[in-house]
């Protein structure tokens, strides 16, 4: 998706230029504030039961704990910081960011809610406003900020460069969140329910295959292993071929070397030459001298 002109010159100065945030020592009261007079970029009172959901959400996970904690927060002090919305053309709203905030206020039983309203022309930037909008205010878990990322990247059309740009991060952590993705199911669901950190996760991506990713991992939940823990075992996982390699190489001394030489020589009465690299691998070259010698070795080889 191509920039429009509006989000290039807002969405790219940071949402904080389009949506400001309120003084969070202050609720804003609904009844304080006026009712919505259809002008756009305002503060206005709306009606809880015309707010529909967004239907970009990046979030997927709401824990009941935090909404009973923040319906009660809401019951003390009100609506600390507005949602945004867009109108529709049905005369309701649709939510840009805060559905914690809306459900919390629904068990609350608040019939209206501080609202900032905004004009988004179209479907597409909708998405990317709601995506950056939620990954700058809300605290998404690390595989929904994961998804996010993915989703901008690949229903806006952005680089993971822009990305970056427009939450503020840089292009490395972006990378690192879609790395995660890549986990096996199991091992992203735990992260989405906080079993495990994103550094076990970060940890875990190095490891050669799914099935040693799932292994480590449930040994991280069995034993409570501290991301220190598991980068330790990770290196040295890692590192054990390479070390296996460097014994293979040294235990082939060149005396070695010229007896494997001199044993393939006489069983294929040619020049042999044996490369072996530091790495463990290698290759094995057989000369021959003309056409019939090459069907005499292909002969032998077959046998």
């Amino acid at each position: 998706m191509a920039d429009s002109p509006r989000s290039k010159s807002v969405l790219g100065k940071g949402l904080s230029a389009l949506i400001p945030r309120m003084n969070t020592e202050e609720a804003v009261a609904p009844t304080s504030l006026p009712q919505d007079s259809g002008e756009d970029n305002a503060i206005a009172a709306i009606d809880v039961s015309k707010i529909r959901p967004n239907p970009f959400q990046p979030r997927t996970d709401f824990d009941p704990q935090t909404l009973e904690e923040l319906k009660r927060s809401i019951v003390e002090k009100g609506v600390i910081q507005p949602i945004t919305v867009r109108r529709t053309l049905d005369q309701k709203y649709e939510l840009i960011s805060g559905e914690r905030r809306v459900r919390a206020s629904q068990e609350a039983g608040l019939k209206t809610i501080p609202a900032y309203i905004i004009r988004v022309e179209s479907d597409a930037e909708m998405l990317e406003l709601a995506l950056i909008e939620n990954l700058q205010r809300e605290h998404l878990n690390p595989i929904e900020v994961a998804q996010s990322y993915k989703r901008l990247i690949e229903e806006c059309s952005l680089t993971q460069e822009e990305v970056g740009q427009k939450i503020g991060k840089d292009r490395s952590t972006v990378t690192n969140f879609l790395r995660l993705l890549k986990l096996p199911d199991k091992i992203q669901l735990a992260l989405r329910k906080d079993a495990i950190t994103m550094g076990h996760a970060r940890a875990l991506i190095t490891l050669p295959d799914e099935k040693t990713q799932v292994r480590v991992f449930e040994k991280i939940v069995k034993n409570g292993l501290s991301v220190r823990k598991v980068e330790e075992f990770v290196k040295t996982f890692v590192e054990a071929p390479k070390k296996k390699a460097v014994s293979f190489s040294s235990s082939r001394a060149e005396s070695e070397l010229q007896t494997i030489e001199s044993r393939l020589r006489h069983s294929l009465g040619t020049k042999v030459t044996v490369h072996h690299k530091s790495g463990g691998s290698g290759e094995i070259v057989i000369e021959y001298y003309n056409a019939d010698d090459l069907e005499r070795l292909i002969e032998l080889l077959e046998r």
